[in-house]
Parts: C-alpha cells; sequence; structure tokens
C-alpha cells in the first residue's frame, strides 16, 4: 500500500508588541476566510490548528507545512498578531485565555479545573496510514520504545509563565497530568483497545473516546497511527524529520505484525513513562534512555542509531538522505530548548518570543546589535529552502 503521511500543527497566537499569548484564534481564522480549510480552533483561545494534506513525498509536505504557516502568519500579522510553533509561549500568563465557546470544551474546563486552565500548549501531531485497526493496535507496542528520542528531536518548551523550568519539554509534564495520558499500554488487538476505551468511558473519568491522550494511539476517524508526543516544532523541518521516521517505525512494525503475528512486546512498559521524562528533562542535550539497552545514553548516539535501524524503511521510501542530513543537522543546531535558553540569555525573554515567530515563518533572526527593538519584529531576513544543513 501507499503510506502516506498527515500532520496537525497547532500554534500559538501572540501579541507582537507583548510577546504574550492573546485569545484572538478566532480573529485569526476569521481573516482567512474561505482559506481557513484545515483550519480550525483548539482548546484554548490562544491557540489554532492547522491540517495538512496528505502525502507520500517529505518535500511535498514540507511545501504543504510551509504554506499552511504563511497563510496564518499574513492573516494574524494584518492584525498585529504572529503565530508560533512551540510547545509553551514562554510568556504566558494564567487566568487570561479564555475557554474555546465549544459545549465539549466548556464541559472539559469544569470538570478538569486547574489542569484545563493550563492546556495552554502546543503540539505537532503526526498521522501515518496503516493497513487496518487491528494491525495498528498490534503494532503500537513496537513503536513505542522509539517515542522519546522524537519527544527530544521536538522539545521546544523551556519556559513557563516567564520562568526557565530546567526542562526542554515543559509542555509533557503539563500535558502528562490528563487521566488518559502518557505512553499507551499493551493490547491483544482493536477490540481489547476499544473495550478499555469504553470502560475509561463508563468510569466517568473521561467524557468520550477523543479524551484518549496516549502518546500514540489509533485515529478514531481516520485509518491511521497517530503520533501524539511531540512539542510543535519552530521549524518545519524539525517536523519534516520527525514524521518521516515515524513512517518507517510504523511501517516496520505492521510488517512485524503482518509477517509473524505479533509485535514482539515483553509486555514490559513500565520504563517508558521514565523514559518520556528523561526526554522532557534533556531534550538533545543529555542523555536519553536506550530503548534497545534500556540504559542511559547521549542523546545523538540513541538518535543516530534509531537511523541505523530504520535505514532499510528510510531507503524504501526514498527518504534516507534527507533524514539522515537533518537528523545531522539538528543534532548539531541543539533543541529548540536550548536555543530559546540561549536566545533569552544574550538577550531576553522577549528575544527569545522573536526567536520562535521568526523560525515558524521560515526566516532566522539576524545577530542583535546591542538592545533590540522591543516593538514589532523588523531585524529578519529570509532564509534559503533546501534540504541541506547549510542552506538552513
Amino acid at each position: 500500500m501507499t503510506v502516506r503521511i498527515g500532520v496537525e500543527e497547532e500554534f500559538h497566537v501572540i501579541d507582537v508588541e507583548s510577546g504574550e499569548l492573546a485569545p484572538q484564534a478566532d480573529a485569526v481564522l476569521g481573516r482567512l476566510g474561505r482559506r481557513a480549510e484545515g483550519c480550525t480552533r483548539e482548546f484554548a483561545q490562544s491557540v489554532v490548528e492547522a491540517n495538512s494534506g496528505v502525502h507520500q513525498n517529505l518535500e511535498d509536505l514540507r511545501a504543504d507545512l510551509a504554506a499552511s504557516r504563511a497563510r496564518l502568519d499574513r492573516a494574524a500579522s494584518s492584525q498585529g498578531l504572529a503565530i508560533a510553533a512551540a510547545g509553551t509561549a514562554p510568556l504566558t500568563r494564567l487566568g487570561t485565555v479564555p475557554t474555546t465557546s465549544d459545549e465539549r470544551y466548556l464541559h472539559m474546563a469544569d470538570e478538569y479545573r486547574r489542569l484545563a486552565d493550563e492546556q495552554l500548549i502546543c503540539g505537532a501531531q503526526v498521522h501515518i496510514d496503516v493497513p487496518d485497526r487491528d494491525t495498528a493496535v498490534r503494532a503500537m507496542c513496537a513503536i513505542t520504545p522509539w517515542l522519546p528520542p522524537l519527544l527530544a528531536l521536538s522539545a521546544s518548551s523551556p519556559f513557563w509563565l516567564g520562568a526557565d523550568t530546567g526542562y526542554a519539554s515543559w509542555r509533557t509534564m503539563v500535558w502528562q497530568r490528563w487521566p488518559t495520558s502518557g505512553p499507551p499500554a499493551c493490547f491483544a488487538g482493536a477490540e481489547d483497545y476499544d473495550r478499555t476505551l469504553d470502560e475509561l468511558v463508563r468510569s466517568g473519568v473521561i467524557s468520550d473516546p477523543g479524551m484518549i491522550y496516549y502518546d500514540l494511539r489509533p485515529s478514531a476517524h481516520l485509518q491511521t497511527l497517530e503520533l501524539r508526543i511531540c512539542d510543535a516544532c519552530p521549524r518545519v523541518e524539525t517536523v519534516v524529520l520527525i514524521a518521516a521516521l515515524f513512517r518507517a517505525l510504523v511501517t516496520e512494525a505492521c510488517e512485524k505484525v503482518r509477517t509473524t503475528g505479533s509485535a514482539g512486546c515483553d509486555g514490559r512498559h513500565e520504563w517508558l513513562r521514565a523514559a518520556t521524562w528523561r526526554a522532557a528533562r534533556s531534550g538533545l542535550e543529555g542523555d536519553l534512555v536506550d530503548p534497545v539497552t534500556r540504559l542511559a545514553a547521549p542523546a545523538p548516539e540513541v538518535v543516530r542509531g534509531m537511523l541505523r535501524r530504520l535505514r532499510p524503511r528510510l531507503e524504501e521510501y526514498g527518504d534516507r538522505e534527507v533524514v539522515e542530513a537533518l537528523t545531522e543537522e539538528a543534532l548539531a543546531r541543539g533543541s529548540a530548548a536550548h536555543r530559546l535558553r540561549r536566545k533569552a540569555a544574550e538577550e531576553d525573554l522577549l528575544a527569545a518570543v522573536d526567536d520562535v515567530l521568526a523560525q515558524t515563518r521560515g526566516e532566522t533572526l539576524r545577530p542583535a546589535r546591542g538592545r533590540r527593538d522591543r516593538g514589532r519584529v523588523r531585524s529578519l531576513h529570509p532564509r534559503r529552502d533546501g534540504w541541506t544543513a547549510a542552506s538552513a
């Protein structure tokens, strides 16, 4: 079968002057008009979501994501706003962003209180075609050990409420407080998985199956597996890299289920939450838990090990050279969290916000000369498109 990729990206809406979250998602979407297809509101009124088309080719996916960001940016900038692709917005204040006026969202806000109040986070979700729902559920066990390295690649949320959390992905810490988040359990198949969902809804802890927030789950309405562990990524290239690696993981696991009837799970999932915590804490700048040895290892070693493991699948889709280049670029640059910290240390948090806005547009900030202008970002220049590290 043709194994396609689709991506959902969430974006913070930012007031350009202050750098803070702005509850203006409806204003941005309204300005899009007929071009709003594929874009929607989210739980908080400061978040918009853009859904890509489905693509087999990575370059087509990148072009789609870049075009979607450009449309949203134009709609936002005409109102003194901007969009930011990051797990958290550095300059966030609680109590300033209402819940989107939707019956389901309002019920969640009332039921989960402070947890819902602090849902001011953004992620990037990736969908990959699967042969059928049963294969997808059985394949999850082989995929989940490799999700923490993908989180580390995406980590972009070191700041929360204007302070450094010490984490590369504080979004993960916020997200994992939901009662049905984190690594999925091991399921015998789709029937077992669906029975678990029904039990959770009947328990009253969640109100509907859409509140299953596992790091990996079969889509409720598409024939796909959905990756949900990742922060929103400032750079489109990071999203493309993660999507390509995830496709390789999914196709490898589904093929194993097809040929052997099993994903080869040993039933030991207790270490996965710890591995996720490690990735959220360290990003690419420290150790990760190696999925093979389950021991601490430097992040570049773990990521390159995943690349070697997936090379046959990457070659099958013609992705190997692009993915290898993007991987080495990502490791050389460091995580987005690391780059944000460096920018904040060199200047301040508003400069870090400006940097995220620029990267979301596909631009880079020129080196600062003295104290930067705190108004609308002016010191921007477009980066050249392309896949090589040198041109990014």
